[in-house]
């Protein structure tokens, strides 16, 4: 596609004319696995990489050699002096996080960005463009915002009695969250179908009888979906959640599930309020709702060629709350695998926010850092004692190192915080832990962070789990590691997904605490 675009028609001018620190700069550029575009010159002209086109949409590839303000017209008054005032300091902008509206998918729609600005000199000193590091945070920022609206509406109706207190207690938390839904009300059973704001269109019942989520176009050109918060009671029209939706949000999947979400932890509330016979029933309600929670926070494992990761996540069957255990697996941009697993303390409605925020800075500190496991604990227990999260969670973080050579093993690096060692299963059948002296877990200051490093031949497997795995009561942690290890002894011809399933198949049943599971194997050769 570069070599398409008419560069002469452009500020650029002719590929041969480009001074050598241009075509210096595209060439690391193109040979970058992370996002990036060059702004070049005094109009900003962009090039980038194939990495950053994903990002744009529909505005690729139509934004190869355009102007910057001609790009992106709808955030040029937010990036533009950004970028003016990088150039004239030569000081490098590094912004977290930002909201920058989009033009990219048919609408104005709500991006949130984490990006660095910085100034390109040539030979003679003079600034000839700048250099943009980007990644896109819009999963991430919603996530986290979407999170804190279900853990404050569950905190807000927590012990309510009365469905009206309900309602004004669920509305006062749902007003207070408008970048996803602009305007709600909720529509009690009690009082009909005659109560809703003035400015939301009628309930339609008939469809939420099939269905739990409906979304209409209103006449006003608005998007507005209903969302009902039990099955028809006693004949009677359910209780719904109606809401005018952002039109700078996509209206994808995550935000349907967060509309079931929200319905679903009103409904129980009202339920609640409703009778004092319903406490078994309630439990398992916030069972499920735990569950779907804390699998919304976890997302599929990256994978990669003569690589396959496994992952699994199991509630406790005797808590009805969130928990704190996670697994992770993606690719850094030196394009190693990076694989971890954690388990934050405590099982609660704060241990999933926190969850999630060592999660995701987990990840933003092993993405921008390119250093080994223990290098990535050590910052990210600085970013945690920077931001004030105040936590306790053990966990693993390991590398997956290709080796220098074709035909030679794959290297393992991992620093342990705290947490269970990892069991590799060689291509022999033996299954081995890898004891070493764990460092302490994350959140009382380690002064120091060890890596280690293991060999692994093709065929082998290492298996991640969170304590919940192998804890008993009244039995000692011990035997639950030999449990582990003698089950998992001649399992070397099960894949990824096989060794998962097995070590959740023999599970004792009604154990106490959540388990996440990552297994990664490494394939035989053909």
């Amino acid at each position: 596609m570069l070599d398409a675009v008419d560069w002469a028609s452009t500020p650029l001018g002719p590929v041969e004319s480009w001074s050598p620190t241009l075509r210096g700069a595209v060439d690391l550029m193109l040979h970058s696995k992370f996002p990036m575009t060059l702004l070049w010159g005094q109009e900003f002209v962009l090039v980038y990489n194939d990495a950053y086109a994903p990002m744009i949409g529909d505005k690729h590839p139509a934004a190869l050699g355009l102007p910057a303000e001609a790009a992106f017209p709808e955030a040029w008054s937010q990036v533009g002096p950004m970028m003016r005032t990088v150039t004239a300091t030569r000081e490098a902008r590094l912004v977290e996080d930002e909201l920058v509206p989009l033009q990219r998918h048919g609408f104005l729609e709500d991006c949130y960005f984490t990006f660095s600005y910085s100034a390109v000199t040539g030979a003679d000193g003079a600034v000839e463009g700048l250099i943009d590091i980007t990644t896109e945070t819009t999963r991430v920022v919603r996530g986290r915002r979407r999170t804190e609206l279900l853990v404050r509406l569950s905190e807000s109706l927590a012990g309510l009695s009365a469905t009206d207190d309900v309602r004004d207690h669920a509305l006062s938390v749902l007003r207070g969250f408008a970048d996803d839904l602009v305007e709600v009300d909720i529509r009690l059973t009690e009082t009909g179908p005659a109560q809703w704001s003035p400015g939301l269109p009628p309930t339609p019942y008939e469809s939420l009888l099939r269905q739990d989520v409906v979304v209409h176009d209103a006449p006003d050109g608005w998007q507005v979906a209903w969302a009902r918060t039990e099955a028809s009671p006693n004949g009677r029209e359910p209780s719904v959640v109606v809401a005018r939706l952002n039109p700078r949000v996509r209206l994808d999947d995550e935000l349907l599930d967060l509309l079931r979400l929200t319905a679903s932890v009103i409904g129980r509330a009202l339920d609640r309020a409703r009778t004092e016979q319903a406490e078994r029933a309630h439990r398992e309600q916030e069972r499920q709702l735990s569950e779907t929670l804390q699998r919304s926070l976890l997302t599929s494992p990256a994978q990669r060629d003569g690589i396959q990761v496994a992952v699994r996540y199991a509630p406790a069957a005797s808590e009805a709350q969130v928990g704190g255990d996670w697994y992770d697996a993606f690719l850094l941009p030196d394009g190693q695998m990076s694989v971890v697993i954690g388990d934050v303390s405590g099982h609660d409605r704060d241990a999933a926010a926190s969850m999630a925020q060592v999660r995701n800075l987990l990840r933003g500190v092993s993405m921008s850092l390119g250093q080994s496991p223990a290098a990535v604990l050590r910052s990210l227990e600085a970013a945690l004692t920077g931001l004030a999260i105040d936590v306790l969670a053990t966990g693993i973080v390991a590398h997956v190192v290709q080796p220098a050579t074709t035909g030679s093993d794959l290297t393992f690096r991992w620093s342990n915080a705290g947490h269970p060692p990892p069991v590799v299963i060689g291509p022999d059948g033996s299954a081995t832990q890898l004891h070493t002296k764990a460092d302490l877990l994350l959140g009382v200051a380690a002064p120091e962070r060890h890596d280690h490093a293991v060999s692994l031949a093709a065929g082998s497997s290492v298996v991640l789990y969170t304590d919940g795995l192998i804890e008993r009561r009244g039995a000692l942690l011990d035997d639950g590691l030999d449990w582990l290890e003698q089950l998992l002894t001649g399992r070397q011809d099960m894949d990824a997904e096989e060794i998962c399933d097995l070590l959740l198949g023999h599970m004792p049943p009604n154990v106490d605490d959540d388990v996440a599971l990552l297994v990664l194997t490494v394939d035989r050769p053909a």
